[in-house]
């Protein structure tokens, strides 16, 4: 059959169709990815298969086995539990070194972001993962992570957020989504009042701390459990 990709890179956009098929829920954790198939659908050799499939290696999205073939693999509850650890860090050094950056303008988009994702949670019923609140809600964090010269942090922290939003994607929780707005609000006073320690603080030990979050992520992620190795015993 004739190749279904168009003329930019092979292994960028073998990588861009098996991060939308792991969206779509058609590559489940867990299960072994069957490459011969995928290189007969999109009509492409091994070799830029391969390379996207390392690529995914690296970013922790796949184990390949010996002898066995490519596994998508299952996220644990401590790898969620290292991951807020590290993206806490990483964007609350991001806002400190962009503070003096943020405008009465930019505080008032993200205000606007959040009324945004206060109507959203108001107007679903969340019964499945919602690809709209997931768009307005990194939206949000973007209005003060984009004046951030740091390409390369930027690039780490999209990957571990998609790391930990695509294994699995479940419906969202809207207690847990009020409380987000809420904390969203608090974060903004802090901004708006030029307390930069306390925001930063806040961002990172609240707003992506593991223990301030851990009923909630018990609860999410326990939707779950069957895509999740260990679930729920190592956070007990």
């Amino acid at each position: 059959m004739g190749s279904l990709l168009d003329v930019r890179s092979l292994r960028q956009q073998i990588y861009e169709y098996l991060q939308k098929e792991i969206q779509a829920g058609r590559l489940v954790p867990g299960s072994f990815i069957k490459l011969n198939e995928i290189s007969e659908h999109l009509g492409v050799s091994k070799t830029p298969l391969r390379d996207a499939i390392i690529q995914m290696e690296c970013e922790g999205f796949v184990s390949i086995l010996p002898r066995r073939g490519v596994l998508l693999k299952q996220l644990t509850l401590e790898e969620i539990k290292d991951i807020l650890e590290i993206l806490g860090a990483l964007e609350s050094a991001a806002l400190r070194s962009v503070f003096d950056k943020i405008t009465p303008r930019r505080i008032k988009k993200m205000e606007k972001r959040n009324a945004e994702l206060r109507r959203c949670i108001q107007e679903k019923t969340f019964e499945e993962f919602d690809p709209q609140y997931y768009s307005l809600n990194i939206a949000f964090h973007d209005v003060f992570l984009e004046l951030s010269n740091n390409a390369a942090m930027k690039q780490l922290m999209a990957t571990m957020k998609q790391r930990l939003y695509d294994f699995p994607r479940l419906a969202y929780m809207k207690e847990w989504e009020w409380a987000n707005c809420d904390e969203h609000d608090r974060f903004i006073d802090y901004i708006r009042k030029g307390e930069k320690d306390a925001a930063a603080l806040f961002w990172q030990e609240t707003h992506w701390g593991f223990e301030a979050q851990k009923p909630y992520i018990i609860e999410f992620y326990a939707q779950g459990k069957q895509h999740i190795q260990n679930p729920l015993n190592s956070l007990n």
